[in-house]
């Protein structure tokens, strides 16, 4: 079942003569529970590409549509609803609030949506990612790769029905990348949840049921892996 459906994205900054096309007529589809790696060098478009999926930066033509919504047809409040509920954001630089504990961290898109916290739920998470008894542990009190394990819990917090990570493992050594790449595809299989991750690192796109590879804001390269 199609979960996501982008047609001929276009994204361009400046004007004129300085006018930067970042995204070129991008257009793809992918099921649900997909696990899908977007791969290219830097300033190929990639990122543009996972902010405007993510409804974090809009385009300046072209559709997203997540569940066969129009996501770009919401206006500012529904959009920053579907923020929330819809996809789970993970940035390479982690993005934690540095005076919140692991816990505050974690249900912090529950708490901004004005919900309650799923305690079964956040127990899982937390046993998951390997951070149970570190529920207070502040930012600084953790290394690079239980600070990225917070923020995958982030992002799973609310049951997303799509996971987008910008280079999830850009700041960790070999060991903590693979552990974090395992983490998320656990979560991949367990929740059923569609994975899109942006990453450099080959070894981990080969480790994807899909690669599309982008350069000058256009598809090279689109082959499924694995069903």
């Amino acid at each position: 079942m199609e979960i996501l459906r982008v047609e001929n994205l276009v994204k361009t900054y400046g004007s004129g003569e300085s006018e930067v096309r970042a995204l070129d007529g991008v257009s793809f589809s992918v099921e649900k529970g997909q696990f899908l790696a977007i791969i290219g060098p830097s300033g190929s478009g990639k990122s543009t590409l996972l902010h405007i999926l993510g409804g974090v930066d809009t385009p300046t033509s072209g559709k997203v549509f997540m569940d066969g919504q129009d996501i770009y047809a919401k206006d500012e409040e529904q959009l920053a609803i579907f923020r929330r509920r819809e996809v789970g954001l993970i940035y390479q630089f982690y993005n934690l609030i540095p005076v919140l504990d692991v816990r505050e961290n974690i249900t912090l898109p529950v708490l901004m949506d004005g919900r309650k916290v799923n305690e079964a739920r956040l127990r899982e998470l937390l046993d998951t990612l390997g951070l149970v008894g570190r529920e207070k542990h502040l930012p600084n009190q953790l290394s690079g790769g239980q600070q990225q394990r917070v923020s995958i819990g982030r992002a799973l917090m609310n049951a997303p029905a799509v996971v987008l990570a910008d280079e999830p493992t850009g700041n960790l050594d070999s060991n903590n990348s693979q552990e974090i790449v395992d983490l998320l595809r656990l979560s991949n299989k367990k929740y059923d949840q569609t994975l899109i991750v942006i990453t450099h690192d080959e070894n981990i796109a080969l480790q994807a049921d899909r690669i599309i590879a982008i350069e000058d804001g256009r598809i090279t390269r689109d082959e499924v892996l694995r069903k």
